[in-house]
């Protein structure tokens, strides 16, 4: 989760334009004049810039000449240090992605465990997504300082605000999903989860105003079930692809790792699970008035801790 300036996808795909590969200089090269320029408007040396990555004023000229490549997590940090707005990282996110020629995770490797990789890539391919939740908002609809406030509770050893900035970075690039046709997403939210405290009071304020946003959607589907309702014991993510290449998966994620079930009778049992939990969820005028009630009561708080 971000510094003081976090990453996020330009919600309207306003973003410059980049220019295209036939006649034009490469995209390396394109990023070394954008880091070159960003430091020299600022002041900075090469010395300085160097210190943020941790390297020689050689490497960080060579980059900016497009003679070595930029390495992600050097990108990043340049940006952090620059106090670069969102419009200009994502700028720079677009170059290094056609840098790089790689799915835009891949840029995020340092920060994002192999086995959520895996989930990304397959969301991306998804023709339907059924999110169950009971403990925290799903990744796919948590606003930046919500990610941020679970990142510093999970991780045993506080990470590097940079570091934070590149996972936070990474759940936001996953919501990009959200303004394709496909997939269509589910998500039963368990109502504890509206009243379970992640950060600040303004941040859950924040969050489920979001998740009333996202509710409003054609393609996301929200649905709320009831502190009495029986439900799963544990988080479910469930894929279907289109013609069904690949096969149905399931994910069920730990604090240590995820387990990804592909056979048939284990999906038709957390097939059942989460269609038992869409029957006993509430209806959408309801889920959205309980979201709604919870979101006044942040609100009330947050202003209370002014």
């Amino acid at each position: 989760m971000p510094v003081a300036r976090h990453w996020q996808p330009n919600p309207d795909g306003s973003i410059a334009s980049l220019p295209s590969a036939d006649g034009e200089r490469p995209a390396g090269q394109l990023l070394g004049d954008e880091l070159r320029r960003h430091r020299e408007k600022r002041g900075f040396t090469l010395a300085a810039a160097a210190r943020a990555i941790r390297g020689s004023t050689s490497k960080l000229s060579r980059v900016e000449r497009g003679e070595s490549p930029a390495k992600p997590r050097d990108v990043y940090d340049l940006a952090a240090f620059y106090g670069l707005s969102r419009q200009e990282m994502a700028f720079l996110d677009q170059l290094l992605a056609q840098a790089a020629n790689s799915e835009w995770y891949e840029r995020f490797a340092d920060v994002t465990p192999h086995f959520l990789r895996r989930l990304i890539r397959m969301e991306g391919r998804a023709e339907e997504i059924t999110i169950f939740e009971n403990q925290v908002v799903p990744g796919l609809l948590q606003t930046e300082r919500y990610a941020e406030a679970l990142v510093r509770m999970m991780e045993a050893n506080p990470p590097s605000d940079a570091e934070i900035a590149r996972i936070v970075a990474l759940r936001k690039g996953r919501q990009l999903i959200l303004g394709q046709d496909m997939p269509r997403i589910t998500v039963l939210l368990d109502e504890t989860v509206l009243d379970r405290r992640r950060g600040s009071a303004d941040v859950m304020r924040e969050q489920l105003e979001y998740l009333l946003a996202a509710a409003g959607r054609p393609k996301v589907n929200v649905r709320i079930l009831s502190k009495d309702a029986v439900s799963p014991p544990m988080a479910i993510t469930y894929l279907t692809f289109p013609d069904g290449v690949p096969s149905d998966l399931a994910y069920l994620e730990n604090i240590e790792g995820a387990t990804y079930a592909t056979r048939q009778k284990s999906l038709d049992n957390y097939r059942k699970v989460l269609g038992d939990a869409r029957n006993g969820a509430m209806g959408l005028e309801e889920s959205i008035d309980a979201i709604e009630r919870a979101a006044e009561t942040w609100r009330r708080r947050a202003a209370q801790e002014q």
